[in-house]
């Protein structure tokens, strides 16, 4: 008569906070190529403008 709705797994949660450390794990990983490639004349700009 009447269906029983699908249960959800359980392990779902797992798998989105696994997701979710990816995610982390890429925009960390872009920040850090972006300083390395940046980060010295970044440095540079900032003594320069400090001398004035």
């Amino acid at each position: 008569m009447h269906e029983q709705p699908e249960r959800k797994c359980e392990s779902d949660l797992g798998a989105t906070a696994v997701e979710y450390a990816l995610i982390v794990a890429v925009i960390a990983s872009v920040i850090f190529g972006v300083i390395g490639l940046f980060g010295q004349d970044v440095l540079e700009l900032f003594g320069r403008v400090g001398r004035f």
